[in-house]
This record gives structure tokens, C-alpha cells and sequence, in this order.
């Protein structure tokens, strides 16, 4: 997707970057366990030392942008850029999507302009003869990663596990899937080269109706990037990948159960500039203390930048 830039968004994104433009950036996702503002009804508000933990994981991640989800209010969004920071992390721009749910949100943090916001907040469907809305709505954004090229990236928390009286909580999460899919059918009917990412906490498994439909078919298919666990021994060091093939990214702790329910899926444009030795789940010491989720990152090679 290429695209002309006023002069004055130009010299912004120069300065936000800094002088020398690097030749790959990195997209993240990451669920930050009730990331909370203020007390809720069902929820348990994360305590200052696990919200210290959720920075020094992002801090250890240092994506160039990231889709966070299970986040509170915008004030606790603000304290979380505030956090990263101070601790030499700085996130310019962001997003942040109320949806049905009031309590918990999906939102964006990132070093790249944002040249188009289009929040999705009040789908709904049809279920056996109810209506539903989409409990968290879908976050979408175009961003400028450097003059010549962006991307579109939507972020999205689908219904959990969690059993509800209204409805079967399989058939409400298919059904968030598919409106989903309605809007990458759109993306990709537009413009069949766009570079296209689509992330979050999906809960479900690879084999699964909604993640199935999420990736598609055919010409629209994405490709699931299935990032492999790694771990960064210190800050600007190569990722080391001790136990190959371990994917998971979910810890649910009444079933002793780990689960990938994360997922990074991309347009064939983009995801054949995957980085993949820069791409992973990573794992880290002290990953429990920060949420019940691990993030995942995923790294991509700019055009002309080979």
C-alpha cells in the first residue's frame, strides 16, 4: 500500500524514527490479563506490581507497535504508554475501541503515525432468533511505516471460553469471527496486494471453526504465522530458541491447560517478508507474575530494504 504524504507528516515521522530509518519493523500482540483503571463487577483489578510486570514485558518485546487486549479505560492505556516511556519505550501514537463490553478493550499502541482509523463498535448478529453485538468491537487502523510504505492491521478479542446463559459461547465466538472476516473480505476485494495483518487473542485452537474462518480460503486466504517460543537474553541480542515447536501462548490455570490462542495472519504480500528468526512467542521469567498470556511478535522486512 503505498501512499503521498504531506510534507509536514513527513518531517513528523522523520523525527519520531530518527535519522536513520531501519530496514524491518515488528508487530505485537498481547493480552494484559484485566489491565483495569478501577474495579469492575467479575473482575479482579491487576495490582500495581503485576502492571510493572506487563511494562517490563513490553520493554522486553520493543515492537514497533502492539494490539493489546483485555485493556482498561484510556486512562489505563495512558498509564501503560506513561510507564514504557519512562523506562525508554515511547509510543507516540495509539488507539483505543470500546465496544459492548464497558469493561475491557482492545487498543494500540504504536511508533508509526496512524493515517486512518476505522473502529468497528457496534456490530452485531443474529443467534437463534436473538440479536448480539460484539462484545469488544474490532480495532482497525492504517499505519505509516515509513514515507513510501503502510500497512492495515486489525486487532481483535474474540468471545472467550467462558460459559454465558444467553447463548453457546462456540456459536457467539464463530459468529464474531465471521464479521471479522467480513471486513478482510472488504480489505482484500479492494485491494488484493494490500499488506494486510490480523492479531489478537482469538480464543480458540488452529483447528477451530472461528480460527479456521479467520484464515480463509483460496486467493483470500491469510497465512497463520505460528511463532515458535524464543527467549532474548539481553536487550538488542539474537533470539535463542532452545525448544522448537513450542507454540503456546494461553495458560488457563483451573485446567492446568497451555493453549495457542494468539495469532499473527497476514496477507500473502506481507507475510513474504516475514523476518522469521525475529519472530516468535517469547517467553520470559517472570511471564505469570505479568498475565496469563504470552505476547507474540512478529518481524517484517520493508521494501527495498533487502
Amino acid at each position: 500500500m503505498k501512499t503521498r504524504l504531506p510534507l509536514g507528516m513527513i518531517v513528523g515521522w522523520l523525527l519520531g524514527m530518527g535519522v536513520a530509518a531501519a530496514d524491518r519493523f515488528s508487530v505485537a500482540t498481547y493480552n494484559v490479563e484485566n489491565y483495569l483503571d478501577a474495579p469492575v463487577p467479575g473482575r479482579t483489578t491487576k495490582p500495581p506490581e503485576a502492571k510493572a510486570r506487563v511494562c517490563d514485558t513490553l520493554l522486553a518485546l520493543r515492537a514497533d507497535v502492539v494490539a493489546l487486549q483485555e485493556m482498561g479505560g484510556t486512562n489505563a492505556l495512558l498509564q501503560l504508554r506513561a510507564a514504557l516511556a519512562a523506562g525508554g519505550l515511547s509510543y507516540p501514537h495509539w488507539e483505543h475501541v470500546r465496544g459492548h463490553d464497558t469493561n475491557i478493550h482492545v487498543a494500540l499502541l504504536s511508533r508509526f503515525p496512524i493515517t486512518a482509523r476505522r473502529p468497528h463498535t457496534d456490530d452485531s448478529f443474529l443467534l437463534q432468533g436473538r440479536r448480539f453485538q460484539v462484545s469488544r468491537g474490532f480495532l482497525e487502523v492504517d499505519l505509516q511505516v515509513t514515507p513510501a510504505f503502510s500497512f492495515t492491521l486489525l486487532a481483535a478479542h474474540l468471545k472467550s471460553k467462558r460459559p454465558v446463559p444467553e447463548a453457546d459461547q462456540a456459536e457467539l465466538r464463530e459468529q464474531e469471527a465471521r464479521l471479522l472476516r467480513e471486513k478482510i473480505d472488504a480489505r482484500l476485494k479492494a485491494n488484493p496486494a494490500i499488506p494486510l495483518l490480523v492479531l489478537g487473542d482469538f480464543n480458540d485452537t488452529r483447528d477451530a471453526k472461528p480460527v479456521r474462518l479467520l484464515i480463509g480460503r483460496g486467493r483470500n486466504a491469510l497465512v497463520d504465522l505460528r511463532p515458535e517460543e524464543a527467549m532474548r537474553p539481553a536487550q538488542d541480542t539474537p533470539l535463542q530458541r532452545p525448544a522448537p515447536n513450542v507454540t503456546w501462548t494461553y495458560f488457563y490455570a483451573r485446567e492446568d491447560n497451555y493453549s495457542r490462542f494468539d495469532y499473527v495472519l497476514a496477507s500473502r504480500s506481507l507475510a513474504d517478508r516475514l523476518a522469521a528468526a525475529e519472530t516468535c512467542v517469547l517467553a520470559l521469567p517472570w511471564w505469570r507474575e505479568a498475565s496469563d498470556h504470552r505476547p507474540v511478535l512478529a518481524t517484517f522486512r520493508l521494501p527495498g530494504r533487502e
